[in-house]
């Protein structure tokens, strides 16, 4: 309807303005929606079906178009073909925002290859600091900066606070990241020096697009697929770290410590982290260099602490394996993760490979 009102309307801000008391909102919000509308229709009508069809509600088409800002329309329609082809076979989970976004951005890259650098410097143009006021005396400070540099600063800040969190502090994560963050903006002492891995962002890229003979394969832990040329200049920083990941099973890596010890060495620990990625549920985007060595077969009941039976789970998620209404199962063989809700779900997902097959 709205898509439709914007086609017959030559006066786009008075229809704006008419329809702030209708869809009561800000005149951002409207604009937004009515935007969201007009592509969704002439872009999306894959997107725009799943959304009839309550498989995806407007924040998740928001983010599958937000994917496709600054491409052509016959391209965005070309996306659309394709992820509505994937999400026609493909499990629940994969209906989940982050998901959503994750398959498109793929799909984009792969579309239209060459204008996907020029995309990610756009964006990087846009960068900037905002603050939204809110209610009971809060308000909310954002930085819309590159994708490295947020989750690296991120990462620095948890890891601050969760050091904050071992000295004995009664304060909850949200609250210590939140003061660390305000004490380094304002030149304060948190009180604590983060630990160095906790900065840690790990970037994936094949050796032929390190050395500029391919430009795909590139994924950043906890986003997805980034573009090979901002990869290149993310590698070739003085800061970065290399690291050499072979990605065959015959190599000979040691992956077992078998059963003379319950914690895991660093090869193996480091080893299922880079298998791993993410969070292995499903839905959940966490880096693996922040989450939990789970043994899936757990250890007081025989399980190996090794690479087959490890997985990576973030806290919350390795607390919930062990609840009694909750079944979480992982395959390292087919690495495929099943969890079984409460209510009798069930969802399975791949983890994404490191290298295509």
């Amino acid at each position: 309807m709205l898509a439709r009102l914007e086609s017959v309307e030559s006066d786009s801000a008075g229809l704006v303005e008419s329809l702030r008391p209708v869809l009561r909102g800000s005149r951002a919000q409207v604009e937004k929606r009515v935007a969201l509308a007009s592509t969704l229709t002439s872009d999306h009508p894959g997107m725009l079906g799943a959304m009839s069809r309550g498989e995806v509600d407007s924040y998740g088409a928001s983010r599958v178009v937000a994917v496709t800002s600054g491409m052509s329309s016959a391209d965005a329609r070309a996306v659309d073909a394709q992820l509505a082809e994937k999400l026609s076979s493909s499990p629940a989970s994969t209906f989940m925002p982050d998901n959503l976004a994750a398959h498109a951005r793929r799909i984009a890259n792969s579309v239209d290859p060459e204008g996907q650098a020029a995309r990610a410097r756009t964006a990087r143009q846009g960068r900037k600091v905002e603050i939204i006021h809110g209610e009971n005396a809060m308000s909310r400070l954002t930085a819309h900066v590159p994708v490295e540099v947020a989750s690296a600063a991120y990462a620095r800040v948890d890891g601050m606070a969760q050091a904050l969190r071992r000295a004995g502090s009664s304060r909850s994560m949200d609250q210590l990241r939140a003061d660390v963050t305000t004490d380094l903006l304002l030149g304060r002492d948190p009180g604590v020096t983060a630990p160095e891995t906790a900065a840690t962002v790990s970037l994936h890229m094949p050796a032929s697009t390190a050395l500029g003979i391919t430009d795909d394969g590139c994924t950043l832990d906890g986003y997805g697929t980034i573009p090979a040329p901002i990869a290149r200049e993310i590698m070739t920083n003085p800061a970065s770290t290399w690291r050499k990941v072979l990605c065959d099973p015959t190599t000979g890596t040691p992956t077992s410590l078998g059963r003379t010890r319950r914690k895991p060495s660093t090869t193996i620990r480091d080893l299922v982290r880079i298998r791993d990625r993410e969070c292995v549920v499903p839905w959940c985007h966490r880096p693996a260099t922040h989450t939990d060595f789970d043994h899936e077969q757990p250890w007081t009941d025989g399980g190996p602490t090794s690479a087959t039976n490890g997985t990576s789970r973030c806290r919350h998620h390795h607390r919930l394996k062990h609840h009694p209404r909750w079944t979480h199962s992982h395959n390292p063989t087919h690495s495929t993760t099943t969890v079984t809700t409460p209510h009798g779900t069930t969802y399975t997902a791949p983890v994404p490979p490191v290298l295509r097959p």
